[in-house]
């Protein structure tokens, strides 16, 4: 086969090979682009005209500008978060509705994908969310149509054979997946695999929380899947359920949560690491006697 050939007749933007091969691991096609725009741009460039530049959401550029601080290759205030999903939607006319279904062969190939996955013909509200996610959001058709037959499969596994989601309860999933920058197909298909494993762990979550052998619903998955990212095995969960059922007399999600969360802060996960830093932890009398000593010394 012969190479590509690279034209020299144009100005060059120096890359160092460290820093390609680390976009080239990543495999992330929207952090390399957004790193090629930053390097060509011979100024400071505001999001909003990165924005305009790559025609891209406000979370799509969020999530590539998160992959490349991951990557060390740029530098962001650790304050800034994820922008939330806009409230007022863009609104799409018929006449916009009609443009995209006439000039754009991937959306029109996308609305009888849909309808069929489905089982109905989508209206003219449905059509809007579909447009919204694919021209406004950003979501490449084919990334759509596995978003959708994953809302399908949720939605049967949950609530039984023939059950399918609405059209919105996709539009809520697709935020979830642009804020994670899955804007292709690879990535998209990655996360689908690594909820499944996911999805057979939560089992043993629930067991551990004494709620049998039933699948979770929607908010009890929510903090499933918090708890795992933050890196929790079952058996620390034990513990945090031990914990909240001595203290409240029964399972408390929030009350839970919040346990994990500090010893999510203080580094502890497995179940040896929360035992020694209990350990380390100074006893109740201990404190008093601290106290008493700090408020002598003061009136001292």
């Amino acid at each position: 086969m012969a190479g590509y050939i690279l034209r020299e007749d144009q100005p060059n933007i120096v890359l160092p090979a460290q820093q390609a091969d680390r976009l080239i691991g990543r495999g992330d096609g929207d952090a390399a682009l957004l790193y090629l725009c930053l390097l060509r741009a011979d100024r400071g460039v505001t999001a909003q005209e990165l924005q305009r530049k790559l025609k891209w959401s406000q979370l799509r550029l969020h999530a590539a500008e998160t992959a490349l601080q991951e990557l060390g290759l740029i530098d962001r205030p650790p304050e800034q978060k994820p922008p939330e999903p806009a409230q007022e939607r863009p609104v799409y006319t018929a006449d916009d509705l009609t443009d995209l279904l006439t000039g754009d062969a991937g959306f029109r190939m996308l609305v009888p994908q849909t309808e069929e996955k489905l089982g109905k013909r989508l209206k003219t509200a449905d059509l809007q969310i579909l447009a919204g996610l694919y021209d406004d959001l950003g979501l490449p058709a084919d990334v759509i149509y596995l978003l959708v037959c994953h809302c399908v499969a949720r939605s049967e596994e949950r609530y039984g054979p023939g059950r399918r989601p609405t059209l919105r309860q996709i539009e809520k999933e697709g935020y979830h997946w642009a804020q994670r920058g899955l804007f292709d197909q690879e990535s998209a298909s990655r996360y689908l695999r690594d909820w499944n494993v996911r999805r057979s762990a939560m089992s043993r979550y629930m067991q551990v929380l004494g709620l049998g052998d039933r699948r979770p619903v929607e908010s009890e998955e929510r903090y499933i899947t918090d708890w795992m990212d933050k890196g929790f095995p079952p058996e620390t969960v034990a513990l945090a359920y031990d914990k909240t059922v001595f203290y409240k007399k029964e399972l408390n999600w929030r009350y839970l949560n919040g346990i994990l969360r500090r010893w999510h802060e203080n580094g502890w996960h497995t179940e040896e690491e929360v035992r020694q830093g209990d350990s380390r932890k100074p006893s109740r009398r201990e404190e008093k006697k601290d106290d008493s000593r700090m408020e002598k010394y003061m009136k001292w």
